[in-house]
């Protein structure tokens, strides 16, 4: 029952965002009574906090099997590129919004998940990436993947990226792509339009 708490909640949170989602919604929606919700979670917060730390490990779990399994650095950033992608196809841009401003605890797990996690993928990434010679070697690991980390919270920004006036993925596209190219030497740019031909696909998200 706590896993199908679990599982159902998160579609609503992520589909229509924190805010909007009531401890009465999620019962209604699970064909449950709230009681049976409150037996397993103190509160919203705890239910949030919760399935916070839930996405965060399956995101660990996916990228670290990426780059465990991938042959190269370029290999491994097109692979997270699109696992990215299905992490975020029903995603409200909202979300991060709402988490830190209203979910505290949850905030903190997704704040330490971003500084320590993903910040170390993408500096090993990096350094992986010059030392195959498909990123420049001036590079500065720590400075782009402290960037690249902030690059994609201010994606959710709806005072940077209005949701009347932009597209939330093609904003996504359009950083990520950008992102990517500024790391490749000319031999990377090889191997990555290799890549993206095999798929028949223009751009990386």
């Amino acid at each position: 029952m706590k896993e199908k708490i679990i599982e159902g909640s998160s579609q609503l949170f992520m589909r229509y965002g924190f805010r909007s989602v009531t401890m009465d919604d999620i019962a209604s929606n699970l064909a449950i009574s709230k009681k049976t919700i409150y037996q397993f979670f103190k509160n919203k917060d705890d239910l949030v906090t919760t399935i916070s730390s839930a996405h965060m490990e399956m995101e660990k779990n996916d990228y670290s099997k990426i780059e465990s399994e991938s042959i190269n650095a370029i290999d491994e950033i097109y692979e997270v590129s699109k696992c990215f992608r299905d992490h975020m196809h029903e995603v409200n841009p909202k979300i991060l919004f709402e988490l830190k401003k209203y979910h505290p605890e949850a905030w903190a797990v997704y704040t330490k998940f971003k500084t320590e996690f993903i910040k170390n993928h993408i500096v090993r990434n990096i350094k992986r990436g010059i030392e195959e010679g498909y990123y420049r070697a001036e590079l500065d690991a720590e400075v782009l993947a402290a960037f690249r980390v902030e690059q994609v919270e201010m994606i959710f920004d709806p005072q940077v990226f209005p949701k009347d006036m932009f597209d939330f993925h093609n904003v996504q596209m359009q950083l990520f792509d950008h992102f990517v190219h500024g790391l490749l030497t000319e031999e990377g740019k090889k191997l990555l339009d290799n890549y993206l031909q095999s798929q028949s696909k223009s751009t990386l998200i």
